[in-house]
């Protein structure tokens, strides 16, 4: 095998065998295949495409570069939940332990924030103790027990997926459908669960700008997870507005219990109950998610899933020493909330990285009063911006400049739900 044969031929727009592929996919894992020719392949990829079969090989390939898990001895059916990353995204804090609470097992391997979009691990390590690195016993004590665990993904997790990644990341690759699914989908494939709901985002706010190419996106995964024999289902949901009333980690986790207690947003809670019956629906449990929400068995599963994995779920949360506030402009309806100009406000103010070696801070992030659909009064605090370094404000407020806009005529909040894809 030569590595020019296969970059010519998918220049050409011909098919990779299924040798040419695996080939590749060990030997770039391997170190014997060069960036340079690697990132050539999936610059022709990005033009060429993957057929349906060449996908499948090569997402298989991926994930035979490390293990996948097996829990098929638990008792319980295995089902999780992926986002595509979206701002005030903490859904699946309150999602993992809402469905374990309605009798599934949920082996959620999570991911760090870059960018604008937030991280569940960067959340979760804001409660004091909580380890996000758990060895494999660790994972199916914790499952068989309480039933819900948050876990980064360990070195043999797909590991031909973190080169390819930080290829793509540094060679202008990353929109192509194909690669973005063989990543999200060898990842969640080798978890080892046996069903899996994606949460593809739609809108300013998210990867995918429009419900098409979404669509497309979601079609593309359904048919990988059918291919490797996991149950999958998509949900588009939206993300020009973003979810809830904050961005940032120790913010997101207050408002996730919040949630859990039996409050918090309408966004959040009705996204949060759609994602647990399709998950639930999967894996065949007749459960009603909205009551154990209601009757204290989420908030239960939650505590104990923390203190499972060393944490303190009653520890006070760290908070901002200094919130700058910004005005309503206007009296009338919220008419816009840009998602992506509060995710980067949020990620100049510290609650973000640029780079994935990047500390965060726990404290800073935005939240916001209102939301898109609400009445505001001209002068009222609108935004807070939490922040632990005077030096950020400037940027942080320069994201918000032409976020915020009022109607003097009421507006409609967005849909939640934008499609469904099976």
């Amino acid at each position: 095998m030569d590595a020019i044969d296969l970059i010519l031929a998918k220049r050409e727009g011909r098919r990779l065998s299924d040798e040419q592929i695996d080939w590749f996919i060990g030997s770039y894992t391997e170190g014997t295949v060069v960036d340079e020719q690697a990132a050539a392949l999936l610059m022709a990829i990005l033009f060429r495409g993957l057929d349906p079969d060449e996908l499948t090989r090569w997402t298989q390939q991926m994930i035979a570069t490390g293990t996948r898990a097996d829990l098929s001895s638990l008792a319980r059916p295995t089902v999780d939940k992926h986002s595509t990353g979206g701002v005030g995204d903490k859904i699946s804090l309150v999602l993992c332990p809402l469905v374990a609470a309605c009798g599934a097992a949920v082996p959620q391997t999570a991911g760090r924030g870059l960018g604008h979009t937030g991280g569940t691990l960067d959340k979760m390590e804001t409660i004091p103790g909580w380890r996000s690195t758990l060895d494999p016993a660790e994972v199916a004590r914790i499952l068989g027990g309480v039933g819900a665990v948050i876990n980064a993904a360990g070195p043999d997790l797909a590991p031909a997926d973190g080169k390819l990644y930080a290829l793509r990341d540094i060679t202008g690759t990353v929109e192509s459908i194909p690669l973005i699914a063989s990543s999200i989908m060898s990842k969640k494939i080798a978890e080892g669960t046996g069903a899996l709901v994606l949460d593809v985002k739609v809108g300013t706010g998210a990867f995918m700008k429009d419900v098409a190419r979404a669509r497309e996106l979601s079609e593309v995964m359904v048919g990988l997870g059918a291919a490797h024999g996991v149950r999958t289902t998509a949900l588009l949901t939206q993300m020009d507005v973003p979810l809830g009333r904050t961005a940032g980690n120790a913010l997101e986790v207050v408002e996730a219990v919040t949630v859990l207690a039996g409050g918090g947003p309408s966004d959040i809670i009705e996204l949060t109950l759609a994602l647990a019956q399709e998950m639930l629906d999967l894996v065949g449990l007749d459960a009603d998610p909205a009551a154990a929400l209601a009757d204290g068995r989420a908030m239960d599963t939650w505590q104990a899933m923390v203190r499972a994995q060393g944490g303190d779920p009653t520890a006070v949360l760290p908070r901002a020493a200094e919130v700058e506030l910004v005005a309503a402009p206007a009296t009338g309806t919220l008419s816009k909330l840009d998602a992506m100009g509060v995710g980067v406000a949020a990620w100049r103010l510290g609650a973000g990285r640029a780079r994935k070696e990047d500390d965060v801070s726990p404290i800073a992030g935005v939240v916001w009063r209102a939301t898109v659909g609400d009445h505001v009064e001209a002068g009222q605090p609108l935004i807070e911006l939490h922040l632990d370094d005077p030096a950020r404000l400037p940027a942080a407020l320069d994201a918000l400049h032409g976020a915020i806009e009022v109607s003097p005529t009421p507006v409609n909040p967005p849909k939640m739900i934008l499609g469904r894809v099976t």
